[in-house]
């Protein structure tokens, strides 16, 4: 069981491609802290009872500004054996004491870098951010071996027309960093579309990505480092750039993957938690949440929500596994 959990939308970088930009107008909120104990002691009876891995995942905005994430991952570790993962931009990754809670807490960091100094620090408002980047998630490795921790450390990249070029290159540079894992995701329309139509990964683009993949995988392997890229991961990434509808009729929606966001929802997938969420206060204890499979199944075969007619959920389209 994967939970995806949205625990603020406060963010502070300014991504043009990003809904979360700290230069958006708008109020910002976050999740609850008693709410987040209160279902983690749910998802700790079903581990108990289902005998089943749980892992909660926090995303943003930037997750790592969110004040109680790591008594709260600490929590999920220690009381519940559940593990914790975050994506983070790696802004606070320059302080000591937070590399060192991420070593205690976490099973897993991913770290989001889009480019190479002049392009990510662009993208993403940062001056010096790459620069920064690097020494952080490099010295964050180092203090990994130092410690015996066993967290995983990826890298993702957002793909784009402007960062495609050097993609390859960037694999190899992240590579010397001290990572085990590289994933990326393309470019969507979604949170900015204004910024997405002169970005955009078109179809040569996207072919062009599934020819170099295969032997950019093995480089990387050879040195260590893990680059998910599988073949139903290219070809949705194929169909997107050219506009080509995938649907998917049935995902298994809540069996084994479970959305949650800052207004404290939770629904199969970030894309269908308007259509088909429900309150988390709805989910009291392990037989609720073994429920919520069947009630989001019902659901959705009474009213399936448009954008299954073109799935966009990475996980659905096997993201984090490698080419064969």
């Amino acid at each position: 069981m994967i939970v995806l959990w949205r625990v603020t939308d406060r963010c502070n970088l300014a991504c043009s491609f990003c809904a979360y930009d700290r230069r958006l107008p708008g109020p910002r909120s976050e999740a609850d802290e008693d709410t987040v104990r209160a279902f983690a002691a749910v998802l700790g009876a079903y581990r108990a009872q289902t005998r089943e891995a749980v892992l909660v995942s926090w995303i943003g905005g930037e997750p790592l500004l969110w004040q109680p994430v790591f008594r709260l991952s600490s929590l999920l570790k220690e009381a519940y054996g559940i593990r914790v993962s975050a994506t983070t931009n790696g802004t606070t990754l320059h302080r000591p004491d937070v590399r060192r809670q991420v070593l205690d807490s976490f099973s897993e960091l991913t770290v989001s870098v889009d480019g190479f100094a002049p392009l990510h620090d662009a993208l993403r408002g940062w001056p010096g951010g790459w620069r920064r980047l690097k020494e952080a998630v490099s010295a964050l490795a180092a203090e990994r071996t130092a410690s015996g921790s066993t967290c995983k450390l990826r890298i993702n990249i957002v793909l784009m027309r402007d960062n495609l070029p050097d993609f390859a290159r960037l694999c190899e540079e992240l590579a010397g960093w001290g990572i085990d894992e590289i994933t990326f995701n393309q470019l969507g329309g979604r949170d900015r579309p204004e910024f997405f139509p002169a970005h955009r990964l078109g179809a040569q683009d996207a072919r062009g990505l599934g020819a170099l993949a295969p032997a950019l995988g093995e480089r990387l392997a050879a040195r260590g480092v893990r680059l998910c890229a599988s073949p139903a991961y290219l070809r949705r990434i194929e169909a997107s750039a050219e506009d080509r509808p995938l649907p998917v009729p049935d995902c298994g929606p809540g069996e084994r993957f479970l959305f949650i966001d800052e207004r404290q929802r939770v629904s199969p997938c970030h894309f269908t938690a308007d259509e088909l969420g429900l309150p988390l206060a709805q989910v009291r204890d392990a037989r609720d949440l073994a429920n919520l499979a069947p009630r989001f199944a019902a659901a959705r075969a009474a009213h399936t929500p448009r954008v299954c007619g073109d799935c966009p959920s990475t996980q659905v389209f096997a993201k984090f596994a490698s080419l064969p």
